[in-house]
């Protein structure tokens, strides 16, 4: 790590500079804070979002598809697939989450509990309820509404008549103690952003958007075998490589903790992940700006999954970008990644020699019965059958079945 490498920025906009959204991005961005990839904005203290608080008792909330996270790797490299469980209550979540298998173990501080994370994440399968449509916040809120944000994407909505859960929409996150969410960027490399409106903290890891496409190859090389079924295997959000290992193969990186009442954004080509410190609950959605369309343009796409978010960028283009329009329809404005360099002594450039070799991985190959039993699961899967096995989530791996060709497992 060097001082070159762009850290995390905190904001802390007074009530005048809070009401519109939009232009307090741009404001941010002309300060350099989108070269960490994420960003804190800690809201004045007149937004209130939700004025009723967060009694759980008080609120009436039905979780449809929580999903048990089983993690399988070593020495920090992972993979993660998330298991479906039955529908529970809010008020039925949070006891478990506050139970003693669950419970966020005692600790000193957050470096303490972060090590613990890390020596602990293939242990104790953690229940996360995560991409649950709707909104915390209150309606008769008017600025930095996460459901009304008011930003270019309402050109989905608008131009199309579409509405994307979690895209252009919130979603509420509802966590326990080691709930994660994997290295990625957002769908079609969007900005995000995240309330945390009650409970417990989260951590953040932020890769700078110039060094993402070094995170990819990083990737490809100690995940090869996933690779070869899916050339965007991040967008899978499964994938966990610890800071020992970013640090290991020098691919900088950030870190910072969100508190309750605090939000973070992330920007277009942002690696982030992290893990959750308790019981919480969090409310997220993406959002654009004019500067994201040439990352849309750009952006990888999943071709293994239905399920994928994938945006026509036709409208964009048309109006933000105009002079090119007629060679985007023509299919021939290819043009670089907006975070490729082309000089020599670039970080991408660099990459090759930075990296590990690629290797195959070493763990045994499936038998026939197990590849039909558990074709989901990438190759070697039968480690995570034991877990699912030792976990009590299921009896025999005969019960598991794909969903839709995602990471998500139904436990029958």
């Amino acid at each position: 790590m060097t001082a070159s490498i762009p850290r995390i920025m905190v904001f802390r906009p007074t009530w005048d500079e809070f009401q519109n959204f939009s232009a307090y991005i741009e404001y941010m961005e002309s300060q350099g804070a989108h070269k960490a990839g994420l960003v804190k904005v800690i809201p004045p203290k007149e937004w209130v979002p939700r004025k009723s608080g967060y009694d759980i008792d008080k609120i009436d909330l039905t979780i449809p598809a929580p999903i048990t996270q089983i993690v399988s790797g070593k020495q920090g490299l992972y993979q993660q697939i998330n298991v479906q469980r039955r529908a529970m209550s809010l008020s039925q979540f949070a006891e478990l989450a506050n139970s003693e298998r669950y419970a966020t173990p005692p600790h000193f501080d957050y470096a303490d509990l972060e090590r613990k994370y890390w020596k602990n994440v293939t242990y104790v399968a953690p229940v996360y309820a995560a991409d649950v449509s709707g909104t915390l916040t209150d309606p008769d809120v008017k600025v930095w509404n996460l459901n009304h944000l008011g930003t270019i994407l309402d050109y989905v909505n608008k131009d199309y008549g579409i509405s994307i859960d979690g895209v252009n929409t919130a979603y509420l996150y509802f966590g326990m103690w080691k709930t994660t969410f994997a290295w990625h960027t957002e769908d079609m490399d969007l900005y995000s952003i995240n309330y945390l409106h009650a409970g417990a903290p989260k951590t953040w890891y932020a890769i700078p958007p110039e060094y993402g496409i070094r995170m990819e190859l990083l990737a490809k090389r100690f995940f090869a075998e996933n690779y070869e079924s899916c050339k965007a295997h991040l967008r899978h959000k499964m994938t966990l490589i610890s800071p020992y290992r970013l640090r290991q193969h020098n691919i900088p990186f950030n870190k910072i903790t969100q508190e309750p009442g605090e939000i973070m954004i992330t920007f277009p080509y942002g690696y982030h992940a992290g893990f959750n410190h308790g019981f919480n609950m969090a409310e997220s959605t993406n959002f654009a700006a004019p500067r994201w369309v040439e990352y849309g343009k750009r952006a990888s796409h999943c071709q293994c999954r239905k399920d994928m978010v994938r945006i026509s960028m036709d409208t964009f283009v048309k109006r933000f970008q105009p002079e090119k329009y007629e060679m985007w329809l023509k299919g021939l404005d290819k043009g670089p990644h907006p975070e490729s360099r082309s000089n020599e002594s670039s970080p991408v450039q660099k990459t090759e020699k930075l990296l590990p070799k690629k290797t195959k991985s070493k763990t045994r190959k499936p038998t026939a019965r197990e590849t039909c039993n558990m074709s989901c699961i990438w190759t070697g899967g039968a480690g995570v059958a034991r877990n699912l096995l030792q976990e009590g989530i299921i009896k025999n791996t005969n019960k598991l079945r794909q969903v839709n060709r995602s990471n998500v497992l139904v436990a029958e």
